[in-house]
Parts: C-alpha cells; sequence; structure tokens
C-alpha cells in the first residue's frame, strides 16, 4: 500500500516537474503562476491536469488551441511515479526516503532540462544543497546514525572533486554545471552506502560513453559531436541508489570468495 500511494503521489509530483522542467530555463515564476498552456497560455481545469490520464484523455492536443502535447509529459510523470514507488519500497517512510523522493523530482527536471538545453540550472542544483542535508540530518537524528551524514558529506566532496579535476583539465569537455550536480548526486548516493556510491559512479561514465558512441555512429562524426553529460550521471546515480548495494556486495562476495 505505501509504495502504491508513493506511486500516486510520484504522478501528482511529475506533474509538477514539468512545470519546473518548462519554466525554470526561461526563467519564469513556478510557484504560483496557475498552469496553462505554453502556446496559447489558455488556463487548464483541474480535469486537464491529472497526471498521464489527461494527456490521453485529450488526445495529445490542449483542448483550447488544438496544439500537440509532447509525450515527454506523461513520461516524466511516470518516471518520477516509478522512483517514488522504488525508493518507498526500498526505504519506506522515513527522512532519507524523503531525500531521495525529493532528488527524483529535481534529478529528473534537471535531466530533461539538460537534454533540450544543454545546461543544469542552479536554480536546481544549489537549492538542493540545503534542502538533502537538511533531511539526510533529521535521519541521522532520528535513527541515531551520525556516520551516515557524514558518509553523505564524503560522498558529496570525493565526486564532486573529482568531477572538479575532469572539468579543469578538460573544461571544453564537460560543463560546471556537471560538477555541481555531482556533488548533489554524490551526497545522495554515499548516505545510501559506499556500494550505491561505487556503482553509481562507474555507471554515470559508462552509460555517457555509450551515449555518445551512440551519437557519433548516428550523426557519423568522431569529433565535435556535443552531449549533455548531466542525464547520464543522473541516470548512473539512480542505479547506484536502487541496485549499487546489492551489485557491490555481490561483486564482493565473488572477489572474497565468501
Amino acid at each position: 500500500m505505501i509504495v502504491f500511494l508513493a506511486c500516486v503521489l510520484g504522478l501528482l509530483c511529475g506533474s509538477f516537474t514539468n512545470v519546473l522542467i518548462s519554466r525554470i530555463p526561461k526563467g519564469q515564476e513556478w510557484v504560483r503562476t496557475p498552469s496553462h498552456c505554453p502556446r496559447c497560455s489558455a488556463p487548464l481545469a483541474w480535469y486537464d491536469n491529472i497526471p498521464v490520464v489527461s494527456w490521453l484523455w485529450l488526445r495529445r492536443r490542449c483542448r483550447h488551441c488544438k496544439a500537440p502535447i509532447s509525450a515527454q509529459y506523461p513520461l516524466v510523470e511516470l518516471t518520477v511515479a516509478v522512483l517514488f514507488g522504488l525508493v518507498a519500497w526500498q526505504f519506506g517512510l522515513t527522512f532519507l526516503a524523503a531525500a531521495l523522493v525529493y532528488l527524483a523530482i529535481v534529478s529528473v527536471a534537471l535531466a530533461v532540462i539538460d537534454l533540450e538545453h544543454m545546461r543544469l540550472p542552479d536554480a536546481l542544483t544549489l537549492r538542493s544543497y540545503p534542502v538533502l542535508l537538511v533531511l539526510v540530518a533529521a535521519h541521522s537524528l532520528v535513527t541515531d546514525d551520525w556516520w551516515l551524514l557524514l558518509r553523505a558529506l564524503i560522498g558529496a566532496v570525493a565526486l564532486g572533486a573529482f568531477y572538479f579535476v575532469f572539468w579543469f583539465v578538460y573544461p571544453k569537455g564537460m560543463g560546471f554545471g556537471d560538477v555541481k550536480c555531482a556533488v548533489l548526486l554524490g551526497f545522495a548516493m554515499a548516505a545510501v552506502g559506499w556500494g550505491a556510491l561505487a556503482v553509481g559512479a562507474f555507471a554515470g561514465p559508462l552509460i555517457g560513453g555509450i551515449a555518445g558512441v551512440a551519437v557519433m555512429i548516428r550523426t557519423g562524426k568522431s569529433r565535435g559531436v556535443k552531449i549533455p553529460y548531466g542525464p547520464w550521471l543522473i541516470a548512473g546515480a539512480w542505479i547506484g541508489i536502487v541496485v549499487g548495494p546489492a551489485i557491490a556486495d555481490r561483486y564482493l562476495a565473488l572477489v572474497t570468495g565468501a
């Protein structure tokens, strides 16, 4: 039941994530302004704003101007819902789970914005630092596990430092927004555990490399191809959070023969 309710909440928060994706890159206000069609600016009634359902019911078009509604909207809502469900399934009703569902909203928004605009806005990355810090600190306070908070801080510094060095040595290959995003993701992964951090840190570059090769093959170019790195860094982090500890334990068992 908790997982189901988390998925429903994730759908609703996925709708809010779409608002962030649409408005933050344009510098628009995203808290008080009611939902509206980005083409004709007509306000959306509540029944036109039901996650996934309204998109299907309206046959993928605005009720007012009939402009097509991108499939990105339901895909974002479903992605956030799945992440909410996975977090609830693994971490239950805890402050750590609250930190991770917050990360789900922010990270999905960052990934899509980076794909569309090739940037990771500080309005999402930097503002998320204190939120995650407070939630993870609350989890440590409730569980009396202060090592978890310290581990998260170490993870943030370690992953952030790794990408900072890469950016400093080869700034053309990566934006500084990726460095700031790595700090955020390193904090979250290390809060889950060292296994999550190790697997997530490895998975990000691996997925990014595969994506880069795929783009080169598709475009027929071996140089000068630019792709956003944030989405793959984020995808790797979620692999680490969800299955990283299990993968790390399996690997250590194979290595040690235990």
